[in-house]
């Protein structure tokens, strides 16, 4: 009784800071914003850069993307969140190299496709004005395609990467995410150029990784015991 009252008051001088119990669902807050917001763009944006700017001027498609991009804040403030939780789990046991990699490219991630969202909401935010020309829509679709498609999904590769090795060197999760995180590091590396349906593989995995943290922290053996 005593311990559940002081860890509701305010931390005492040199005390540890403790992660929240609602940081655990971060990573599956991340994954339904994500996966919400790439379905929206892909279905309202065509796929080729050839396309005319025409769908600009439809409401219904316009309004989809706006939605999208302003999801995409939360879900990488939720990813940031997410970080911490994976930190919080190794522990002491985190390595420097791996954990260098680990966040280095976590944080390349967010800061991509906040880059990437910022561009095509310049360019939604500009067709308001009137449809651009043929030179500034493609300018405009092919960063946006190039941050989300090349680099933030080969970070989120190497994210990928680094926490399947985290994760198996220390076995804070379950043996079969280790592989499927391999197998979708494989894919986000290699598989993004042949379908943009591929990027959900990145937040479905994440998203069982979230699923299988949150059920080991609920483990009554997880938890520590009180002096």
């Amino acid at each position: 009784m005593t311990d559940d009252v002081l860890d509701q008051g305010p931390l005492r001088s040199g005390s540890p800071l403790r992660t929240p119990r609602a940081a655990a669902f971060a990573g599956i807050i991340f994954s339904v914003l994500m996966i919400t917001a790439l379905v929206l763009l892909r279905i309202s944006v065509p796929p080729r850069l050839s396309t005319t700017g025409a769908w600009l001027t439809e409401p219904g498609k316009r309004a989809a993307v706006a939605v999208a991009l302003n999801l995409v804040p939360f879900a990488g403030i939720a990813f940031l969140w997410f970080i911490g939780v994976i930190r919080d789990r190794v522990g002491e046991r985190e390595d420097r190299f791996f954990a260098t990699v680990f966040l280095g490219s976590g944080l390349l991630f967010v800061a991509m496709l906040f880059v990437a969202a910022a561009v095509a909401g310049g360019l939604i935010a500009g067709a308001s004005l009137g449809l651009p020309d043929s030179s500034t829509l493609a300018l405009a679709r092919n960063i946006t395609s190039g941050l989300l498609n090349v680099y933030s999904m080969r970070m989120a590769a190497v994210f990928t990467l680094s926490t399947v090795t985290i994760a198996r060197r220390t076995q804070i999760v379950s043996r079969w995410l280790t592989i499927a995180g391999l197998a979708a590091a494989v894919v986000l590396l290699i598989g993004v150029g042949i379908s943009p349906w591929v990027e959900l593989v990145f937040p479905a995995w994440i998203l069982a990784l979230s699923v299988d943290i949150l059920t080991a922290s609920a483990d009554p053996r997880e938890t520590p015991q009180s002096s």
